[in-house]
């Protein structure tokens, strides 16, 4: 799940976790729950007042499929992120200070954020589209104009 990112994650407890997964996965160790308990306690997540068993209760329940939940993780970062936006785009307009071009600018600063995020949430929940090979080129149609001029041969000297 490439499009998921640890900001998205509402608790900073399961943003750990998953960063603490993805390292796993990038340099290729094993993901079970004590390797991930030891990268947790390597980051000093379990430093700040979770317990090791708590953390291995949460690691080893099942919840179904990770797709899903990250699509539901995703949904509800797109959802707190607009509403986020929109307060922000409600503060600039109640500001009579603003002038529109500020209003303008403003506005696309914070609605470039989301469409960041809609970006990841259009990856994360449209079907793959299918791999086709690469299009056989077709020659390039001609160009509209005159012809190309080509230089005439010199002529031969004869002795």
């Amino acid at each position: 799940m490439r499009w998921l990112v640890s900001e998205d994650f509402a608790l900073p407890l399961h943003a750990a976790l998953w960063q603490c997964l993805t390292a796993l996965t990038h340099r290729g160790d094993p993901v079970d729950p004590i390797t991930v308990l030891w990268e947790a306690q390597h980051r000093g997540l379990l430093a700040h007042g979770i317990a090791p068993a708590d953390l291995l209760t949460l690691l080893s329940t099942p919840a179904g499929s990770p797709e899903h939940w990250g699509a539901k993780v995703l949904q509800r970062a797109l959802l707190t992120r607009a509403q986020t936006v929109a307060a922000s785009i409600t503060a600039l307009t109640d500001d009579p200070a603003n002038s529109p071009h500020q209003l303008i600018t403003g506005s696309r600063r914070a609605l470039a954020d989301l469409t960041a995020l809609r970006a990841r949430w259009h990856q994360a929940t449209s079907p793959p589209a299918p791999r086709t090979g690469r299009p056989a080129r077709t020659p390039a149609a001609p160009r509209a104009g005159p012809p190309p001029r080509t230089a005439p041969t010199p002529a031969r000297a004869t002795r």
